[in-house]
This record gives C-alpha cells, sequence and structure tokens, in this order.
C-alpha cells in the first residue's frame, strides 16, 4: 500500500498505482552479483538507508537471495535473506489469486455485481441498475471509487477482522463516475474482494492465501500479521535513524503481508513459471495471463493492452516491458517485477520512505537483470489517425485517485494535445511537447527525449461517448474548451499575483504605519484582512509540510497538525470575506485611487479562491472525521 496519505496531503504520489516509470539514464550495468553488492551498498551508505532484501530470479531458479545492511540500527542487527520486510500493495495480488481460483472452480464470476455477492457491504453506486460495480473492478480499480480516507489510514486495526475493517468507514466508497469506465487506484476496493472470498470459503481471508498460496508457492515465512524481532525488520523515518512504530493497517488485505527475501524469490518464480512451482500447478497459466491483462476500463475495451490488471501492471524502463506491482506504507518500500518473455525478474524492499534511494537501487538492479538482453522490438511508426486533429485541445485529468486532492489536481494536471510532425505532443506544467508516436488505429507508443523509446502503445485516444471526448495518457484525461482553460490559467495567476503582491505589500504599509504622518487609518481593514487571509494560506500549506512522514497519523487523527487545517481554511474564508466587507465598508471613504483598486483586484482574487475551495470542500475539512 503506497504512503497515500502523503499522496494526499502534497499531492506534488506517490503514487499510486499503475504508472509508467521511465529511466531515461540507467545506471552502467554490474557484470557479476560481487559488483551488483557493491553498488547497492554503496547506495545504502550514500542516503542513509538501513537495509534491504533482494532477490534476483530465473525462471529455473534464484540467481541471487540476500539482506544488506541492516535490520534494526539501535541493535546493530544485520538483515538477512529471511528477514521479513513489509510489502505494501504488493499485497494485493493475492486477493486477485483469490479471486480467480475461485472462478476456475466456478464459484463466482469476475462479471457478478459486488451487491449480489456481499450485500451487507456498503458502497454507492448511482449507476448500478445499467453500470453495477463488479469483482473485477474491485481488482482493476475500476469502481469509480475515492481511495481511502485519512481516518482510515490512521487506524490501528490490530485484532480487527475484514468486516469490522470495512463498516470502520466506509464513506470513500462512493463512484465518482461508471464503475467499469475509468481506472483510478483504489486501496479499499481488493479487501472487498477479499471479504467475498471469506463469504464463499468460509475461512478468513489471511488463512485462505496461506493454505493456498503462501505454502504452495514456498512463501514459507509471509505473514500479513506482526512478527516478533529479529525476524521482522524495523522500519524508519527517511533519516534512516527514527523508528516508525508497526502499522497494523486496517484493511490488510490492500498492503499487510511481511515477507522475506526468500519469500518473494519464491514468489518472483511463481510468475516466471506461469502459476507452477517445480512442475506443478498452482494457477493455471490463463490465470497468470489475466492478471496481465487489463479489461475493463475504456483504454483496455478499445484494445490498449498495458495498464493495470489483476493487481498487476505494467512498467517501462530502458525499452524492457515489466509486469509487476510495487508497494510501500510508512518506512517501507518494495517493487516486485519480471520480464515475462526474458524468464528474468526481481524484487526488492528497503526499510525506510527513502524514495531516491528506492529509484536507485532499482535502476542498478533493472540494469544488472538486462544486461546483454535485446531490447524489444519498437514498433515502426503509423500514419496519424484520420480524426486526430479533432482531439487537439486543452485536457482536464478525469479520474483523480484522491478527490480531497481533487481541487489542486484539477487545475495542475491541466494539459495540451496537439499533433505535429506526424506524432502527438502532450504539455503540461512539467514537460512540453512529450512525444507519442502512432502505432496503428487510436494508439500511441511514447518516445522519450533520451534513453530507449517504448516498445508498445501506452497511450490512446478514447470514442467519444455521452460523457464527452478523452484521451488516455498516463490517466484518464477529459478535454474542455479552450475559453475555460485559458480562463483557469488567468485565474490562477491572477491570485498567484494577488497573494505574493500583498506579501511584498505589507512590510512598507507596517513600517508606514510607525509615522504618524503615513497612517491611513480607513486604509486600514482594506490591508489588513487581505494579509491575514495569505497567511492564514500560507499557515495551511506550513501545517501539511510539518505534519511531514508523519502524516497519517497527524493528519487521520485529531491533532494540532489535522485541526489547524481546518482552522487555517476557515480563518481564509472569513478573512476573504471580512476583505470584501471592508472594500464595501470603504466605497464612501477617502480612500486612494491606487489603493481602492488594488483592493478591489486582490479582494475578489481572494473571493474567488475562497469559492473554489469550499466548492471542493476544503475549506473547515477534518480529515480525522
Amino acid at each position: 500500500m503506497k504512503s497515500i496519505a502523503r499522496a494526499i496531503l502534497f499531492c506534488l504520489f506517490a503514487a499510486s498505482c499503475a504508472a509508467q516509470n521511465k529511466a531515461d539514464n540507467p545506471p552502467k550495468p554490474a557484470q557479476s552479483i560481487a559488483e551488483l553488492r557493491q553498488q547497492l551498498e554503496k547506495i545504502l551508505q550514500d542516503t542513509h538507508t538501513p537495509g534491504m532484501s533482494i532477490a534476483i530470479v530465473h525462471r529455473d531458479g534464484p540467481e541471487w537471495v540476500a539482506g544488506l545492511g541492516k535490520s534494526n540500527v539501535a541493535a546493530n542487527q544485520a538483515a538477512t535473506d529471511e528477514t521479513l520486510f513489509r510489502i505494501g500493495s504488493t499485497s494485493k495480488a493475492f486477493a486477485s489469486l483469490s479471486i480467480l481460483k475461485l472462478v476456475n472452480e466456478g464459484k463466482l464470476s469476475l462479471q457478478d455485481p459486488v451487491r449480489k455477492l456481499a450485500p451487507e457491504i456498503w458502497f454507492e453506486n448511482r449507476w448500478e441498475a445499467t453500470d453495477p460495480v463488479r469483482v473485477v473492478d474491485l481488482l482493476e480499480h475500476t469502481t469509480g471509487w475515492d481511495d481511502m480516507h485519512m481516518r482510515e489510514y490512521a487506524k490501528n486495526a490490530k485484532g480487527m477482522t475484514l468486516r469490522e475493517g470495512l463498516d470502520y468507514d466506509h464513506h470513500s466508497r462512493i463512484s465518482r463516475w461508471r464503475p467499469g469506465t475509468r481506472m483510478a487506484y483504489c486501496n479499499s476496493g481488493p479487501p472487498v474482494a477479499a471479504y467475498i472470498v471469506e463469504k464463499i470459503t468460509g475461512q478468513r481471508f489471511e488463512d485462505y492465501v496461506t493454505q493456498n498460496f503462501f505454502q504452495p508457492i514456498g512463501m514459507k515465512t509471509a505473514t500479513y500479521f506482526e512478527q516478533p524481532s529479529p525476524q521482522l525488520t524495523t522500519l524508519y523515518h527517511p533519516d534512516g535513524k527514527t523508528p516508525y512504530p508497526y502499522w497494523n493497517i486496517l484493511l490488510r488485505p490492500a498492503g499487510a503481508i511481511n515477507a522475506s527475501a526468500k519469500d518473494m524469490a519464491a514468489y518472483v518464480e511463481f510468475y516466471l513459471n506461469r502459476g507452477a512451482v517445480a512442475g506443478t500447478e498452482v494457477m493455471p497459466a490463463a490465470a497468470i495471463d489475466r492478471m496481465e491483462t487489463p479489461t475493463s476500463a475504456w483504454p483496455a475495451q478499445e484494445g490498449l493492452k498495458t495498464g493495470y490488471g489483476l493487481s498487476n501492471y505494467t512498467s517501462f524502463y530502458d525499452g524492457f516491458v515489466y509486469h509487476g506491482h510495487d508497494g510501500g506504507v510508512d518506512g517501507g518500500l518494495t517493487d516486485m517485477a519480471y520480464l515475462p518473455e526474458f524468464g528474468v525478474g526481481y524484487s526488492y524492499s528497503i526499510n525506510t520512505g527513502n524514495g531516491a534511494a528506492f529509484g536507485k537501487i532499482g535502476d542498478a538492479i533493472r540494469a544488472y537483470v538486462t544486461r546483454g538482453l535485446a531490447k524489444p522490438v519498437v514498433p515502426a511508426a503509423a500514419p496519424l489517425p484520420a480524426d486526430a486533429q479533432q482531439y487537439a485541445g486543452w485536457y482536464e485529468s478525469a479520474s483523480p485517485r484522491n478527490q480531497f486532492m481533487y481541487f489542486i489536481e484539477h487545475l495542475v494536471a491541466l494539459q495540451r494535445v496537439r499533433f505535429a510532425n506526424g506524432n502527438l505532443l502532450i504539455s503540461s506544467l512539467s514537460q512540453i511537447d512529450q512525444p507519442f508516436v502512432p502505432v496503428g488505429g487510436e494508439q500511441f507508443r511514447y518516445l522519450p527525449k533520451k534513453g530507449a523509446p517504448e516498445a508498445v502503445a501506452t497511450a490512446i485516444l478514447l470514442k467519444p461517448n455521452g460523457e464527452g471526448r478523452f484521451v488516455f495518457i498516463g490517466g484518464t484525461l477529459k478535454r474542455i474548451p479552450t475559453w475555460l482553460a485559458f480562463s483557469e490559467i488567468a485565474l490562477v495567476a491572477w491570485f498567484l499575483l494577488a497573494v505574493v503582491s500583498i506579501l511584498l505589500y505589507a512590510p512598507f504599509w507596517m513600517i508606514g504605519g510607525c509615522f504618524k504622518r503615513r497612517r491611513r487609518p480607513a486604509e486600514r481593514a482594506l490591508r489588513i484582512w487581505p494579509l491575514i487571509a495569505v497567511l492564514s494560506l500560507l499557515a495551511f500549506v506550513a501545517c501539511t509540510i510539518v505534519a511531514g512522514n508523519d502524516a497519517i497519523q497527524r493528519m487521520g487523527n485529531l491533532t494540532v497538525w489535522s485541526f489547524g487545517l481546518t482552522v487555517t481554511t476557515s480563518i481564509f474564508a472569513l478573512a476573504s470575506l471580512a476583505s470584501a466587507v471592508a472594500l464595501w465598508q470603504a466605497r464612501r471613504l477617502e480612500i486612494r485611487r491606487t489603493v481602492r483598486w488594488y483592493s478591489i483586484a486582490v479582494t475578489f482574487a481572494l473571493l474567488i479562491a475562497a469559492a473554489y475551495l469550499a466548492y471542493w470542500g476544503v475549506i473547515g475539512i477534518r480529515t480525522w472525521s
């Protein structure tokens, strides 16, 4: 389970959950395990990462399985190949495997409505009569539900059953669009599927997985529950020294598994052998194929083969196409990926939330496992679709993962699509004219400006429907009128200019107020209220930043940080209104013309911002409830 709470607060991640990672500058590949080990140990040292587990596996068995560094800094305890690391959202695949096993046994179908199988589990879908939430939607993240709320993440659920966890707070399980159309990563979908497994089998989900998957696969020490030290690693803040307490997550099937390097080696080998272990079938090869193939969202329905399948997604590095899943909890990050056609894969975990270290380690491992491998053949460029120019224009995000942060994503994810030189070009705040090459039909492959091109299509122009015109490029985007895009850009620029000018102007009138001849009481309210509004907004940002690496607990419970969000956003709205009142009251007073017009400009900017935040439910937000 990725550290979604941080993504909710900062929106500057992690992520999700079916992202395309592009390593434009891979490191020089190690030529031996000894050399790779040196590279990894240096990364651990340079990034203050205490320890890690690693498994590099081929179809015929493991090449290297090990623990590096420390599993417990204070005890000076070394990590080994038997040390348990938390694998986060990599755990989700066992919900999909369990469902597929029951499908193979004829006990349910992926197309079964969830309401039919588990009517006692609360969710809301206003399209249920025509577009019900199906089992497949739970696993491919196409329910349309919001991701779990902060209160759900912060709950220490030790001893709670899965049903109790699902009943604890269900308000996030509301479909925001028709199920089975758009993909948005949601941590509560797989646990609902796991509950269906419990209901059909009569077994606790964790016991069912242990009996039907952990034991047959050879994951001898994998467990969903806390284990005593030294078997279980300690998780640390990015400083590599400050430990986190054990996180008993509310919905265990979403990300609670602890597994060793040995466990993960067996798990990767299971996929490379297409569901077989030592020649014995644990799952049919067709089930593994199905896990790797998305079907329910619009892009998949229209033929795009890449994306998020059943708890298994495609990712792209240096021209290679991987399958697998990553994951994270506070203080722990994991990646499990494999190349089916080459018969090689890997898994690694670290015991800190240091994203930079995680990325460097992954680059080094991938460079090693792909050394000497021929990159997949890149399909030749095809002509642009005949209707391509009809898709040119401005687009906004249409499948937000976290509804709370959509007020930011709605603006910063604004993108422009155009077509030139036979390519699709997309521009955003972060990059200009990212090129996508047509490969036939309405599909496109990404062409990075550095590094190897992608060998498969990852973007598609979707057929227009009653909801509008959409494209899928890293996410579902909806076209909006050009005038609306320009209006949003202009309003954001206006607001930012107002904020900066208020902060720059404040010291001058404050200093001037110290001199009697420069005091202007009639203008005082016009100056003070906008400043209070801006300072409260800065305090709101400060609360999210200070919450930092403990955001889950600090924002998911009633604390000074979470209450600070409520207070600061409320003050911002009240101060913006007070600015308007002061401006109205000053209409008959002797106010300098420049001050009056300036006050009008900044006040309206603040009022528009307050109305926007109120519309998205940010004013008075209570993340703990």
